[in-house]
C-alpha cells in the first residue's frame, strides 16, 4: 500500500512537471512575434538589426523630412539627435503625427530604411513615450517641459 502511494505521488509530480514545461513553451511560442524590442536611431545605425527582425523605432520626426508619395505612402526621417533613420510607411498616419513630434514605429530595417507597419504618435502636448525620452536624454537633446526654462 505504501509503495502504491509513493508511485502515485511520483506520477503526479511527473505530470505536473511536464504540464509546467509545456505551458512555459506555449507562452514562449505565443510571445515570440509579440515581443518587439525598442531601439533608438543611434542604436539602429550603430548595430543594424537583421532585415527579418521586427522591432520598435522611436524618436523625433525630423523637421522638413515628411514626403507624401503615391496613395498612402509616406517617407520621413526619425532622429534622436545622434543619428537619423529614414522611414517609409504605407497607411494612414495618426492625426497628431507631425514634424518635431515624438513617435514610435513598429517594423523592419531593410537596406538602410525602416519599413514601418505601424506608427504611433504622442497623444497630447506633454506626453512622450518613456523609451523615446530615455533615448533623447542619452543624446542630451531632451528637455522636460514640466521642468520649465
Amino acid at each position: 500500500m505504501k509503495n502504491l502511494k509513493k508511485q502515485r505521488r511520483i506520477q503526479i509530480l511527473a505530470i505536473t512537471a511536464v504540464t509546467l514545461v509545456l505551458a512555459v513553451a506555449l507562452v514562449g511560442y505565443a510571445f515570440r512575434d509579440g515581443i518587439n524590442f525598442f531601439r533608438s536611431p543611434s542604436q539602429v545605425v550603430a548595430e543594424p538589426p537583421q532585415s527579418s527582425e521586427v522591432f520598435r523605432l522611436g524618436g523625433l520626426v525630423e523637421e522638413g523630412s515628411i514626403v507624401r508619395g503615391q496613395g498612402h505612402e509616406v517617407r520621413f526621417a526619425v532622429t534622436d539627435g545622434g543619428a537619423t533613420v529614414p522611414v517609409v510607411f504605407s497607411g494612414v498616419l495618426p492625426d497628431l503625427f507631425d514634424e518635431n513630434q515624438g513617435m514610435i514605429g513598429t517594423g523592419r530595417y531593410v537596406n538602410g530604411v525602416f519599413e514601418a507597419s505601424e506608427i504611433l504618435a504622442k497623444h497630447d502636448e506633454s506626453y512622450m513615450p518613456k523609451e523615446v525620452v530615455d533615448a533623447l536624454k542619452e543624446q542630451g537633446i531632451y528637455k522636460d517641459p514640466k521642468a520649465g526654462g
